[in-house]
């Protein structure tokens, strides 16, 4: 994070603009917007300033600058079309500890003005640190685009009932309920905007009439196989409403990101061959919290009903009678396929796909005949273990040795690695990689060398080395 976005509160506070022309006006403009009493220092000021000093809403200093004109000032802005003032100005505010902005000139700023989408009370600011200032702007356009003008008398109306919600709902999670229904009614904001006061009336009355408490209810959210880009809208909202969110190690840190920020957060991570929590007390978690009246958020990586124990999970919600829904998320294989340039199913190549666990609940064996089938694609989840018995059986089973392989780590994230073989190789290959790792079998797997779009690092193997 180069700068901390903060909103400043300027009303009455003393300011500094140095410069009076084109660029310095439009600053002016904001400043004053933002009740700043602002004082302009220029050796030269277009008409509109002086306008403004004959109003008093702001004071000029005509001149030359000088470092005492910062006395007791909150920020200043260096706004003259001289390198050399501007950069006088800005040695000036950093020895007194002043907030300074030197325009177009990222370098010498202590703070930034953001591009700014206005719907006071709720504002709305979009920065690039300076590097795409156009960019920025061109989304400021589409958020303006986006975002309803009568947002603003929404915010009003949440600040009238504050101190009214907090006196009547007791705790937290019932007071945020109050606020969604409230926020979420479809005619309200249009209402506020036509100045029906009387259904806005009714309306509130409502709300305060209903009881907020309710139980607490469990939402089985499928995160992905890594990249945030591929969490569905759905989730991204679920995990947006959440009082509570248990995550395992296959949730990326961009997708927690995206977790509401004062949401209580529990790490249940698994890896193979150790639970640092077993499935048994993640799913008394899951009912404890529920129980308390809370909206739980299970993440889960990939899709959580695709070896992700969903129903297991489930299973113990629906025996206490909690209720519970299900966002499926993009599974493993199909997201580290697609990343990896190895369509999973192709009309020359596999007119079927398998997907397999590469250890079961129990040790009994896969029913490898099954398994083996003509142009069909296998894809091997948690498998990096099972590997050597993976390329034995298949080999026994039929499968020629030189089947192209493909084991993919880190899938769809930045860190993908893809290593590409031979069934004969499989073994010795898996050795190389980390977990989480999928293995996909298959001859779709040839097709990655046309296909591959994806930028990552790519392991092919030495089969001299194999040999």
């Amino acid at each position: 994070m180069d700068y901390l976005p903060i909103f400043c509160q300027l009303q009455h506070k003393a300011c500094l603009l140095v410069g009076g022309g084109e660029v310095a006006e439009r600053k002016a403009r904001l400043l004053l917007d933002a009740g700043a009493r602002l004082t302009v220092n220029a050796r030269q000021f277009n008409n509109q300033f002086r306008v403004w000093a004959e109003f008093g809403r702001l004071t000029l200093v005509e001149g030359e600058f000088y470092a005492d004109l910062l006395a007791e000032k909150w920020l200043v802005i260096a706004a003259t079309n001289s390198v050399e003032v501007n950069a006088l100005v800005y040695q000036s505010a950093n020895q007194q500890r002043v907030f300074c902005n030197v325009v177009d000139d990222p370098k010498r700023a202590s703070f930034i003005m953001p591009s700014i989408i206005d719907r006071s009370p709720i504002m709305v600011a979009v920065s690039s640190g300076g590097k795409a200032p156009v960019l920025a702007r061109l989304l400021r356009e589409k958020l303006e685009a986006m975002l309803p003008q009568h947002l603003g008398q929404l915010a009003n109306l949440a600040g009238s009932l504050r101190k009214r919600v907090k006196q009547r709902f007791a705790n937290i999670s019932t007071r945020r309920r109050f606020w969604e229904k409230l926020f979420v009614h479809h005619r309200l904001a249009q209402s506020l905007a036509n100045n029906d006061t009387e259904f806005v009336k009714r309306h509130v009355k409502q709300l305060f009439g209903e009881r907020q408490e309710a139980q607490g209810e469990v939402v089985l959210v499928g995160a992905g196989p890594g990249d945030a880009g591929l969490l569905t809208l759905k989730g991204l909202q679920q995990i947006q409403q959440a009082d509570v969110v248990v995550y395992d190690r296959l949730v990326s840190d961009e997708i927690m990101a995206l977790v509401r920020r004062d949401a209580e957060r529990i790490f249940v991570g698994k890896r193979a061959g150790y639970h640092c929590v077993p499935q048994e007390q993640i799913n008394q978690i899951l009912l404890d919290h529920a129980q308390r009246g809370l909206r739980v958020v299970r993440l889960k990586g990939g899709d959580p009903f695709i070896f992700g124990r969903g129903g297991e999970e489930l299973e113990t919600l629906a025996e206490a009678g909690i209720p519970f829904s299900v966002v499926p998320g993009i599974t493993a294989a199909s997201g580290c396929s697609a990343y990896s340039g190895i369509p999973l199913t192709h009309r020359d190549h596999a007119q079927s796909v398998r997907l397999v666990t590469g250890h079961a609940k129990t040790d009994g064996e896969l029913d490898w005949a099954q398994l083996v089938t003509e142009h069909q694609t296998l894809v091997f989840y948690m498998g990096l273990n099972q590997a050597p018995v993976i390329q034995q059986q298949l080999l026994a089973h039929g499968v020629e040795a030189s089947m192209p392989i493909a084991l993919i780590e880190n899938g769809t994230s930045t860190r993908q690695r893809v290593i590409e073989g031979e069934l004969a190789q499989l073994g010795a290959l898996a050795a190389q990689a980390t977990s989480p790792t999928l293995i996909i079998v298959g001859s779709v797997v040839s097709l990655r060398s046309k296909l591959n779009w994806f930028t990552c690092r790519d392991s092919p193997s030495d089969l001299s080395k194999m040999a």
